[in-house]
This record gives structure tokens, sequence and C-alpha cells, in this order.
């Protein structure tokens, strides 16, 4: 299995420090760059990589390293990660003698302790792949293949950079992991997306996709879906084998409409939401994992106006006391600035999620924030937001809210009289007036027929375009 080492040292790694961890690979190892310098590697003499070296990173937000990794490290830190080849043998020794290295200088530790080393590799010898891809463990005409072992999968820089390559390429991206590897809320966001997928190793049953359970064989230099005769997937027994969790998430979805103006702060709303729900602000925010920028919401609005008109996606972490975690991606678009937000917030046992401010949340967003849509649900699965490749209930809704704008391309007369039993509440002004749909409080699955026929309603309202729901 290909080796992740992380170094997490209290001091910067300087330039000096990174000089003496690269030299882990002696004098022949050639350094390039990639990513606009945020990853480097290390590589053959002839160019081709054996290790990815992320850029150091100063993660100032608590809780981060025992979110991936299981261990508690006060912050401010700086992370480091190396991530040697599986394709090359050897090449897991010179990524732990880089993080070692940096830790042996730098104090702190590295991830894992076993790992860390100090030796000179000597890379003269390593037979590397000549892909011009960044370092991954197979590649095919259709497919980057990494394998992974770490306690949560994130979507780190590397791991960013990895799917651009495979995309650019024209590739899906598979990261084939062990049973007990779970993903963060962003790289399962990533990997559901397609042609990408993610390949779990079961000891007993071969492979299967980690987040719809079909059993997956290599065929064609890819994973793909073992048919049964009758042309149908067939489902592992390992994803089934799991009991309901009395873990919850409260999942709140919604989109905001802001002017495009010079005065214009982003990530206000998702503020309002993380405040209303869990009684503080968010504690950090990024653009990969570790999440490790302190809350900002003027910086993160500097950050997506230099990024325009490209859109930007960015990662909300909250305290440790109470997981939560949100993405953002905002565009610009000829209504203004939009803003997609998803946060999710988890409770364990015998804790109660808020669902009585659910529709004060949406009344303050219609009216302060330029509310669009906002869908609110409640599903079992674990308290600390990872995902296990087991079978998950889908969330059941719990509020719908459309937003003015939308409730006047509907029609006021037509969205109030929706098919369903419950009726909407009004929030905001009288002229200018959104609707807020209960739906229920999370327990029944009912609910998801009575969200497809609002949807289906709302959309019959709004000939030609529908109805942003």
């Amino acid at each position: 299995m290909t080796k992740d080492v992380i170094a997490l040292t209290p001091k910067m790694p300087d330039t000096w420090a990174l000089l003496a961890g690269l030299y882990a690979g002696g004098p022949e190892a050639v350094v390039t760059a990639g990513s606009e310098g945020a990853v480097l590697r290390l590589c053959t003499p002839d160019g081709r990589p054996l290790v990815s070296v992320e850029a150091p990173l100063l993660v100032q937000v608590p809780g981060e390293a025992e979110r991936l990794l299981g261990r508690d490290v006060p912050v401010p830190f700086w992370w480091t990660e190396a991530r040697a080849s599986g394709a090359v043998p050897g090449a897991e020794r010179l990524a732990g003698s880089v993080c070692g290295r940096l830790a042996l200088l730098l104090g702190g530790s590295t991830w894992p302790e076993t790992a860390a080393g100090t030796e000179v590799v000597d890379v003269r010898a390593a037979v590397a792949p000549d892909d011009g891809q960044p370092v991954v463990d197979v590649l095919t005409d259709s497919t980057s293949v990494v394998l992974a072992d770490r306690p949560v999968l994130a979507l780190t820089t590397w791991l960013s950079e990895v799917l651009r390559g495979t995309s650019e390429s024209g590739r899906a991206l598979q990261i084939v992991t062990p049973p007990h590897v779970r993903l963060s809320a962003p790289a399962r966001a990533t990997l559901l997306q397609v042609p990408n997928r993610w390949v779990v190793q079961d000891p007993a049953q071969g492979y299967y996709d980690g987040l719809s359970g079909a059993v997956l064989r290599w065929q064609g230099g890819t994973f793909t879906p073992a048919l049964g005769e009758d042309g149908t997937a067939t489902v592992a027994e390992a994803f089934g084998r799991t009991a309901p969790p009395a873990d919850r998430q409260l999942v709140v979805a919604f989109r905001t409409t802001l002017p495009a103006r010079e005065d214009t702060v982003l990530g206000e709303a998702l503020e309002t939401a993380w405040r209303t729900l869990t009684g503080s602000a968010p504690a950090g925010w990024g653009t990969a994992e570790p999440v490790n920028l302190p809350w900002s919401p003027r910086r993160l609005t500097a950050l997506a106006r230099d990024r325009a008109p490209e859109p930007t996606h960015l990662i909300v972490t909250g305290h440790p006391d109470r997981p939560a975690l949100a993405w953002i991606r905002v565009t610009r678009t000829a209504s203004g600035i939009e803003q997609d937000v998803t946060l999710t917030i988890g409770y364990g046992e015998g804790e109660e999620p808020p669902l009585e401010a659910i529709e004060p949340l949406a009344g303050t967003l219609v009216v302060d924030h330029g509310l669009t849509t906002m869908l609110a649900s409640l599903r079992r699965a674990p308290r600390d937001l990872a995902t296990a490749p087991v079978l998950q209930a889908p969330p059941i809704p719990v509020a719908f809210t459309l937003g003015a704008r939308d409730v006047r391309g509907v029609g006021l007369t037509h969205a109030r009289r929706p098919p369903v039993e419950v009726r909407p509440v009004v929030l905001g002004p009288a002229s200018e007036p959104a609707l807020h749909y209960p739906l229920g409080d999370g327990s029944d699955a009912g609910a998801l027929v009575e969200l497809h026929r609002l949807a289906a309603h709302l959309r019959a309202g709004m000939p030609g375009t529908g109805a942003d729901v």
C-alpha cells in the first residue's frame, strides 16, 4: 500500500530544513515543482517522480490533526506531507526519511511514527513510470489509480493536484483503500462525481465501491461493476454489514445571491447559519484539507475576488467540541455573486439537533443575505462527519425554503398551494415574500415523497426554466 507520511512540527520548515529533508534522496535526486509551487516532487536523475512533498502548511485551526489523523496537536503547527508511489519499491522509505529529517531538525513528530527515518535512499536504481503525472500508483489509458491507507482520506493539496491532472488527461480517478479508511466530507463529494470512484479492498470479498456497494472487478484498465446474469450490479455483503448509528447529522444546503459590489462580503450567510445552529462562529477556512486559516469572511472574499470570474471552492470547519464542516462554491452569474453552501453538523447519542432554529434561520437568510433556496435534512450518520464504506440511509427532509425571487417566478398563489399536507410559512416582507415549507422532524422517510411532490409542483409553476429547487 502506498505510504503517506506527515511531519507535524512547531517550527516552520524553512529552505534549509526542506533541503535537508529532500537530500534524503542523495545528491543525484532531482526536485521539481507542481501545482504552482504547492507540491514538490523528488525524482530520479532522469526526472521521474518518486515522492511528492506538499509545501509546508501552517495550521492555525484547532482540531484538524485530531479530525484527520486521530492525533491531538496544539496549534499553531506546520503540516508537511510526503507521499511515495507504491509503484516504486523503496519509495516509501524515501518519504519517511524526508519527514523524519524535518521532525529531527524542527521538533514535533511524524505520522505514522513508525515510518520516520533519516537514512539516505539511493534513487539511482529506482525504476519509476514515465507517465508525466503526479505520483500515482497505476496509470492506464482511462484511469489513474491511487492507493491510500490513512485514518481519514481528505481533500489535500496533493489530491487536488491529482484530480486536476487526471481530469486534464481525460482519465478517471480511482482511490483504493482498505476497509478501515474513511472519507472526509469534501473528499466524499469529490469521489461522488462521475467518473471518479472509491474502491475498497476487502480481504474476504475483493473490491467494491465504497459509496454504492457495487462489487468491482479490474477490467480493461479500470475498476468496473461486476454485473450479474440479469445485467445488474451485485452489492458486496460487507457494504450492508452495519447497524444504523445512533449518531445523526443535520445537513443544511442553501444558495444565496448577492449583488456584485465592491462592499459585498462573502461567507456572512454561512456564519449566520453556523452561529444559529451551533452557538459560535466557524473556526477556520481554506481551499484544501487540513483547513488552516482562522475564520475571516473578508479574507475569504478577497480570495474569491482574486479568482473571479473562475469559481472558488472553499472548505470551512468548526470547533472540536461540535463537529461541523461546510463547503462553499462561489460563482459569478448574471444575477450577481452566488454562494452554494452545504453545512453539516454532527450530533451524538442523546444530543438533539436544533430543528426549532431552522425556520428562524431561513427568515434571517431571506431578509439579510439574499436566500434563493434552502433544504434542511437529518440523517443517521457518524457524529464526526467522516464516511465509512458501508450503507448509509438517505437524509430525510426537515424543511424547504423558496426565496422571494423564485416565489415571484413561480407565482405566489401557485407556490402557496402545494399538493402536500403542510402549508408554507411566509417569510420576509409582504411585498417580496419567501415561503418556508416544514416537512417533518427527520424521522419519517415519507418526507422524501413530500419533497419530490413539492419540487414537481414548484417547477410546474415556472414553465421553461423551473424553480431553483
